[in-house]
This record gives C-alpha cells, structure tokens and sequence, in this order.
C-alpha cells in the first residue's frame, strides 16, 4: 500500500487539486451562474502565492492566505462589471478574462513570462491538500444545511421569481463568485507548491474546459459529486492508457454519455437511487 501511494503520489494530489477547481465552479453554477474564470482565479493565486514565497520567503499557509485573498479580489473586482450579464454571455466574458490573465503572466518580468517561475517550495504534501479539500467540502455541506442554499436555488431556477420574492440577486451571485474565486484560489496556491514551476500555460481555456467537465459529470449542484467527477475523470485517463489514441474518444463518450443519460451527473444517480 505504502509504495502504491509513493508511485503515484502526484496522481491523488492532482485529485485532490482538480476536486477543489470542480467545487469551486460548482458554488457559481449553484446560483445560475455559468462563470468559466475560476482557472484564472487560479493562475492569479498561484502566482501571488509563489512570489512571496521565493522573495519573502512566507510559508505555505501564509501563501494561501494572501494567493486566496488575491483570488478572491480578482473575482470580487470581476463581478462588478458583468453583474448584468447572463448566459453565454457571461461564459464568453469570463472566458476572455481568463486569457487576459494568461496574457499579462506572460508578458510581465516578475512572472518569469512564457518561460515560467521556478524554486516555488515543495511543501504542499498530500494532507495540505486534502485538508483543503475537506474544509472546503465540510464549509459548503454547513452551508447547504441553511436557509440560504434555498435563495440560491430560487435563483438558479427562476431569477425574476426570486426578485419577486424579495432575494437580492445581485448579492446572491457576487457572493457566489467571490466565493468560488478563493477555493480556486487556494487549489492554485497547493497547485504550484505541489509542482515546483509554474507556467501561464498551465491556467489556459484547455484546463477551463476540464474543469466545466468535472463539474458536469459530477453533478452541477453537488459539492461531493462535483468533487467525485474530478476524481473520477482524473484517474479516468491512468486507468484507460492501454488504449492509447484512443483514449480521448473513451473520455468523450463517457461525457456525452452523462450529458444524455445522466444529466444531473453522479450526484443525480445516488440521489434517484
């Protein structure tokens, strides 16, 4: 047991990364809110995180304060502009958001540009991570159990029936935003210290889209299901290498297979069951 986690000790601390991104898109989309910024939150903490700890030398828990802290400015400062928009429109806006964060890590000198940012600290370990993990998880399971879950879903059903009702919508979806921007922002934080270097390269569109694909599986309103499609699509690819090119095609129909069968994803299949 002892030498299977040591083989593949950076595959279940990817799990645990990916599950934060999945839970972190998960707190938007609760409200109705399709906002594809959290890997942009991400790159933004991952980078704050990592600065201050190579020039000032702060340690692991002072990194995810200050790179969750940065996050969740980032998507406080997000939220303002695009409070009014809805849809693809809002998918588009944060998207482009996402690579103008991308594009500036590039281009900025203290960043290391395209080239990237070496000497991070290795000291986020495996409990560091699933600790988060299980924080997160723990937070929003207390969350869910109040009455303020029910204004989320109100929203995420009917908007102008919650108005009706007298629920700030505003509030409600700046919050969720916010929100979502520090558990991202702390998934980035571990992500770097897990990996020693960083690139702008490793908070693209492509990793956006994984994310949005971890969340569907597992289901849009699930914390813990959202958290188990990531497991699940992350060990996916290791358990299907023999197929090799095809792979892709697996992972593919898999999806799709959920989009049709399965729409409200792993969360949906226990609780019909």
């Amino acid at each position: 047991m002892i030498a299977f986690l040591a083989a593949h000790s950076k595959t279940i601390d990817q799990i645990g990364i990916n599950a934060l991104l999945a839970v972190s898109l998960m707190i938007s989309l609760r409200v109705g809110q399709l906002a594809l910024a959290q890997v942009a939150f991400m790159g933004i903490a991952a980078y704050v995180g990592s600065l201050g700890a190579i020039d000032f030398g702060w340690n692991l828990p002072v990194s995810m304060l200050a790179g969750g802290l940065g996050a969740t400015v980032a998507a406080a400062l997000l939220a303002l502009p695009i409070a009014r928009l809805r849809g693809v429109f809002l998918a588009i806006a944060t998207i482009g958001f996402g690579e103008v964060a991308r594009i500036i890590e590039i281009n900025l000198p203290l960043t290391g540009g395209a080239e990237g940012l070496a000497n991070i600290p290795n000291d986020a370990n495996t409990a560091w991570i699933y600790g988060t993990l299980a924080v997160a998880l723990a937070g929003l399971f207390a969350f869910g159990r109040s009455r303020w879950i029910l204004a989320f879903d109100a929203v995420r059903e009917d908007e102008v029936a919650a108005r009706g009702c007298g629920i700030d919508v505003g509030t409600l979806r700046f919050a969720a935003l916010t929100a979502g921007g520090a558990v991202a922002g702390f998934a980035g934080v571990l992500y770097a210290h897990a990996n020693f270097f960083i690139t702008p390269g490793d908070f693209g569109f492509g990793r956006m889209e994984q994310v949005l694909v971890y969340s569907v599986v597992g289901g849009t309103t699930s914390a813990l299901g959202s958290a188990l499609g990531a497991a699940a699509l992350t060990i996916l690819p290791e358990a299907i290498r023999f197929l090799k090119d095809y792979r892709d095609v697996t992972t593919g129909a898999l999806l799709l297979g959920f989009i049709i069968f399965a729409p409200r994803g792993l969360a949906g299949l226990w609780q019909r069951a």
